[in-house]
């Protein structure tokens, strides 16, 4: 390995980096937002079977993820590491976004086949992406105030992307067809997301265009990883267990509200005309927010700043629960309120990811970027399916019928789902987080033992070196 640079990167790269997460959140985004509601309104697949496909897809991550992160971490090709992946998937994954919301006709049982067919194989394509994008941010740099700084810019986009599908893709699919939901819409949600995956495609190449790979692994290193490893990272990374966690209960809670909401305003605030609106301030102070983040981080600190945006997002569901949902001026008033909070911890997090890598080398011996991402990555990708398993199970369990006027039972089984269900989760995140324990003094003990390693290495190396041509 070269040596431990903190290699400071140009705005023109941090932001070519940052493409490759609003390419990847206009097409899975729209998967995770919108993909149980299209099964359930236009499609017209059961709500509990679409639950279980979506369950069914995250167990088989588990087993695909760590295979897929031990493949990443022990093979270099002509284009570095991690950047061909974004080369060779963007096509496959533009073109199995569009199959994910395409109707064909056919009999029930064969569309519950199609169904997961198509949603297995974006879910594959997503994850052979994914996991070299993440990683990619430890090989561009190990300056933790670049990191933060990229992460920062990579959220925006991210926060851009959803922006995009929240507020975009009602509009689209109703110009289109008329209407977002019933079969009447099934036109007008291929063609959109047709669009978004062919633009999400090119934003993929033009990411894969703008980084550059610096921290290069000696080929030694790869030869000396294990799929096991990824257990004993378990064992000894405290710091990414933790981060596991929160991953899983954030983003399960992001994507649990994110889902929901439709349903939420189109029943409960009987306001489908306000969709995209709901969406957008759900998304809007990720614009004035993350790029205060670093700031931020060093006023109070990275727990600290955690703890507080998890207290705001539990305050905004609070209130949405307590107000009448028929009063949405106070119901946009309490989104905004949560999603300032919430939108400020899912930005960070991420940032904390090279951290864990650091500390599982520092603790093994062992650079283990693609498997740690692609344990992040099914924590991450697991929580974002609980948008359709929560929401599924739920609208099953209170007897929700798609297209129809709903019982109070019902519209009690959406409430609880918008608002009790995430504050339970921001609870446990919030206990979560205080566990973490890697604080800006330990990662700055722990990047200097590294480099006092390598250093080592070297001397090591110079000298057998010398010994060699002496003889």
């Amino acid at each position: 390995m070269e040596a431990l640079k903190n290699y400071k990167l140009s705005m023109r790269e941090k932001t070519g980096y940052a493409m490759g997460d609003l390419a990847c959140n206009l097409i899975y985004t729209t998967v995770c937002t919108y993909l149980l509601f299209f099964y359930t309104n236009v499609y017209g697949l059961p709500a509990e079977i679409v639950a279980t496909m979506f369950l069914v897809v995250r167990v088989m991550d588990a087993v695909v993820d760590p295979i897929v992160g031990t493949f990443v971490d022990k093979h270099t090709f002509k284009y570095g590491k991690f950047r061909p992946y974004l080369l060779y998937g963007a096509f496959p994954f533009a073109v199995l976004g569009i199959l994910c919301f395409s109707t064909p006709e056919l009999t029930e049982g064969a569309s519950i086949i199609y169904a997961y067919a198509t949603y297995i194989g974006l879910s594959l394509v997503y994850t052979t992406i994914n996991i070299p994008y993440g990683a990619l941010t430890a090989a561009m740099t190990r300056d933790n105030k670049e990191v933060v700084s990229m992460t920062s810019i990579r959220m925006l986009c991210a926060n851009l992307g959803g922006l995009i599908v929240s507020f975009g893709i009602p509009v689209l699919v109703t110009m289109i067809s008329g209407s977002y939901t019933g079969e009447e819409s099934r036109f007008g949600w291929q063609v959109t997301m047709g669009l978004y995956s062919v633009i999400g495609a090119l934003l993929l190449l033009y990411c894969f265009s703008q980084t550059k790979e610096r921290i290069q692994i000696d080929p030694s290193n790869d030869e000396k990883l294990r799929f096991t490893d990824v257990f004993k990272q378990f064992k000894v990374n405290r710091p990414l267990v933790v981060l596991s966690l929160f991953f899983i209960i954030l983003f399960g809670m992001m994507a649990v509200m994110n889902s929901i909401g439709t349903y939420f305003i189109t029943y409960n605030c009987n306001r489908p005309d306000l969709i995209q609106w709901y969406g957008l301030i759900g998304t809007l102070p990720a614009f004035f927010l993350l790029p205060l983040v670093p700031t931020f981080n060093k006023l109070v600190g990275k727990i600290n700043l955690l703890r507080i945006s998890l207290v705001l997002g539990i305050i905004g569901c609070a209130v949405t629960y307590a107000v009448p949902a028929e009063n949405i001026s106070l119901v946009l008033i309490a989104r905004f309120i949560g999603s300032c909070g919430i939108i400020v911890a899912g930005g960070f997090m991420w940032a904390l990811i090279p951290e864990t890598i650091e500390y599982g080398e520092y603790k093994t011996g062992k650079r283990l970027s693609g498997m740690i991402y692609a344990i992040i990555g099914f924590f991450f990708k697991f929580g974002l399916a609980l948008g359709g398993i929560v929401p599924g199970f739920m609208l099953a369990r209170f007897g929700y019928v798609a297209n129809a006027v709903q019982t109070p039972e019902a519209l009690q089984g959406i409430l609880l789902t918008t608002t009790i269900i995430p504050i339970l989760f921001l609870a446990v995140a919030f206990i979560d987080i205080c566990f973490y324990g890697l604080d800006d003094k330990r990662y700055h003990e722990v990047v200097t033992e590294l480099e006092r390693r390598h250093n080592a290495e070297k001397v090591q190396e110079g000298e057998a070196t010398l010994a060699t041509s002496t003889l």
